[in-house]
């Protein structure tokens, strides 16, 4: 029918009649709509109906044209070259003309027409320099002179922001439009305000300098009473945060998180420690950011946000002592914030004699006296006060055992203290306490080697772990039909590498060569309380299979005897903190609760702990660790391979160190480190790699996608590969890297041999 009608309404177009005109440019409109194909035979109607003076003509007209630009390419690239002009004019005269009664809207003269030919504008000068360069001048008349008292002003003013940031404006339009946007966050209505937070979001990407002027209002809109401003304001926020004013902005945020109302704090807990983690220029301005979190707000922050901050703390030798020192002068005060008590009370487990002799101390800091029964009541304050949080519980014995190791003294008030758990309710705690308690009273021989210090967590492993269990997320102010793979973003700044062809990068004639580049699916372990305290231990099997990790009860329940470090790698220290696992000889949860049993009891003094032992059901009344010596041994876990440069050029070095599973000759565990030895920061950076078909590769999410220069700072990356023709053919691989020098898009790759012999 459309088909039909078609020419009749091309007729009605061609009428004298205001009128009729309107309406046939109204029907032609739908017509365009239904059947795309006919667009063509309106596009001349469509630009000569620009020209009418009737309003009513003129929207329609604009209707029209903007439909025919959404139906074909052809029409968009004739309504360019034959209506700018004429929509120019028409916003000129509109803009500029005397009052006119029946187009009058609050003083604004017929705001719908100015409206629809800005948004025509903006769909003809998108991607067209010349257009755009041709709007500019009416553009910029229109929002200096438009009236912002009025909501019809307003709603002008926000479409000719939209239009200029649409277009290819000049930088100095696009600061007059974003002028205009600050100018709408003073306003006191909360539409506008919502909707300038909206479009400042897509701004910053164009001119990021010109949105930070408008920072502290901005920040003012993070403190407002409306939750969506609020929410939507932090987010922006988030986006401003640089190296250069990560501290203001960071001091701001802290300082309203201890007035912010409780449905909010979670938000902004969880965008600070975001920003403090991705933005951390030095450890310690980290660690007070985060204590500072804690004590405001740790009922909101999140356990995987705690577990990588005692990681960092691990691994800050000269900033221990301070930590264990602020944790504790906090927990004073802020007692009943949870993940506060958990972070100091493994803390003064850890490094209690750090808290009462005033170790590390630090050029600004006070020295508090603490003594060794005041570090006991901070951790039996956590007992106390959480009698229904398992976690925090099973922290507080594990601090009090190892605590009954750091101060002798103290050891009879530890075991009274642990005893009280022994008939607990909980199986998890009731074993803890009965084993504890065994340990103290019949163990001292062995006491201080077994609760020595946890060896230092690995960082990058941990990062590692931590980001593969994060999903992908798209903010939400992006249309989604402009997402791209490469588009989808990680939290703290990892980029997902984009899926490419790699045809070029294989180039492994001899073996029909496969890539790999997507990230790992394997999801890690959902315990991150056992992933944090026992970082580096391999995955337990299921109960009664096989394994050096579930069958040796030692290693299961104790970490006994284990070092920092065996054949150069890394060796897990669940430090009595691991959940139980495989132990068959549990005591019974009755009442009255019978004599305990204890596990831990009838080794000889040359017994060796084996990762190869297999599982047999422990014999009541046994103690596995009488007469235990202190140089009780693990056997190694992994093989040690020699690490190797797998490349280097005059701006970018790569090294791979190995790790191999004991039995499992085939699998290799690849971790690799980049360093930029150039004097400019490396941004969006992304490795891929590609192996013939017989290995399978499988690439983890790297820890950055930032190289700082001159050798300051690296990324890490970890992939496991799988050599289905091991000992046939070795390991063979081609690499490439993608990265940004000041905007511009760099490329280096090449082929690694040099692998060590035995993968």
């Amino acid at each position: 029918m459309a088909r039909d009608l078609a020419p009749e309404v091309e007729r009605l177009m061609r009428s004298r009649d205001a009128n009729t005109k309107k309406k046939a440019a109204l029907c032609s409109t739908r017509i365009v709509r239904k059947v795309p194909d006919l667009a063509e035979n309106f596009m001349g109607l469509a630009a000569s109906l620009l020209k009418e003076k009737h309003h009513g003509v003129l929207i329609s007209a604009v209707q029209l044209c903007t439909e025919l630009c959404k139906a074909s390419k052809d029409a968009l690239e004739y309504l360019r070259k034959n209506c700018i002009e004429g929509l120019v004019r028409i916003l000129r005269d509109v803009s500029s003309s005397s009052y006119a009664p029946e187009y009058d809207v609050a003083g604004i003269s017929d705001p719908f027409l100015h409206i629809r030919v800005l948004k025509l504008m903006r769909m003809l000068g998108q991607g067209d320099a010349d257009c755009s360069e041709y709007m500019n001048d009416i553009l910029a008349q229109v929002a200096t002179k438009t009236e912002s008292n009025k909501n019809a002003g307003n709603a002008i003013l926000y479409e000719c922001v939209e239009t200029i940031m649409g277009i290819e404006a000049t930088s100095g339009l696009r600061v007059l439009a974003i002028n205009i946007l600050g100018r709408f966050l003073s306003n006191r209505d909360n539409n506008i305000r919502y909707v300038a937070l909206n479009i400042l979001m897509r701004a910053i990407a164009v001119d990021t300098q010109a949105v930070q002027r408008h920072r502290v209002t901005i920040l003012e809109c993070v403190k407002d009473a409306d939750a969506s401003i609020r929410k939507r304001a932090l987010e922006l926020v988030f986006l401003l945060v640089n190296d250069t004013n990560v501290k203001p902005l960071t001091k701001e945020l802290v300082d309203y998180l201890d007035v912010a109302d409780p449905d909010f704090k979670e938000d902004l807990t969880a965008k600070i420690c975001s920003i403090a983690e991705k933005f951390s220029q030095d450890k310690l301005w980290y660690l007070d950011q985060m204590f500072k979190v804690l004590s405001l707000a740790g009922k909101h922050v999140k356990d995987d946000v705690w577990h990588a901050l005692i990681v960092v703390i691990s691994n800050a030798s000269e900033l221990q002592g301070y930590s264990v020192r602020s944790l504790y002068t906090a927990l004073q005060t802020y007692s009943e914030q949870g993940s506060l008590v958990r972070v100091a009370v493994w803390c003064i487990g850890e490094y209690g004699e750090m808290l009462v002799n005033n170790v590390g101390m630090l050029e600004a800091e006070g020295s508090i006296t603490v003594t060794e029964s005041d570090a006991l009541d901070a951790v039996e304050l956590g007992l106390s006060l959480y009698p229904a949080d398992v976690t925090t519980r099973a922290m507080c014995l594990v601090a009090l055992l190892k605590l009954s190791s750091r101060f002798p003294s103290m050891s009879e008030r530890v075991k009274r203290i642990v005893s009280q758990n022994k008939e607990n309710m909980v199986l998890e705690l009731q074993q803890r306490s009965i084993e504890f308690g065994s340990i103290i009273q019949r163990h001292q021989s062995i006491r201080s080697s077994l609760l020595e210090r946890m060896p230092v967590l690995d960082e990058a492993t941990y990062l590692m772990k931590r980001a593969s269990t994060t999903q992908a997320s798209i903010p939400a102010y992006k249309p989604a039909s402009a997402v791209t793979p490469g588009d989808l973003k990680f939290p703290n700044g990892l980029a997902k590498p984009a899926v490419t062809p790699l045809a070029d990068l294989l180039d492994l004639s001899s073996d029909d060569a496969t890539a790999t580049t997507t990230a790992s699916t394997t999801t890690a372990p959902s315990d991150f309380l056992q992933d944090l305290l026992g970082i580096g231990g391999t995955n337990l099997p299921t109960a009664g299979a096989p394994s050096s990790a579930s069958t040796d009860i030692l290693m299961d329940l104790l970490s006994i005897g284990s070092s920092p470090s065996q054949n150069g790698q890394l060796v897990p220290d669940l430090s009595l903190a691991q959940e139980k696992k495989h132990v068959s000889a549990a005591p019974q949860l009755v009442s009255p609760v019978p004599e305990p049993v204890d596990l831990l009891g009838s080794l000889s003094s040359s017994t060796s702990v084996s990762g190869t032992k297999s599982a047999t059901a422990v014999p009541q009344a046994v103690d596995l660790l009488d007469g235990l010596s202190s140089s009780t041994s693990v056997s190694g876990l992994e093989d040690a391979c020699p690490s190797i440069t797998a490349f280097q050029s005059a701006t970018l070095k790569i090294t791979f160190d190995f790790r191999k599973q004991l039995g499992k000759p085939q699998e290799s565990t690849i971790h690799a480190t980049f360093t930029n030895m150039s004097s400019s920061t490396y941004t969006e950076f992304i490795f891929q790699a590609a192996v013939p078909k017989f290995i399978q590769l499988r690439l983890d999410p790297a820890s950055g996608n930032i190289v700082p220069a001159n050798g300051k700072g690296s990324v890490t990356q970890g992939f496991s590969v799988t050599n289905n023709q091991h000992g046939q053919k070795p390991l063979a691989m081609r690499i490439r890297m993608s990265y940004k020098v000041n905007g511009e898009d760099r490329l280096e790759q090449g082929q690694v041999s040099n692998f060590p012999p035995g993968l």
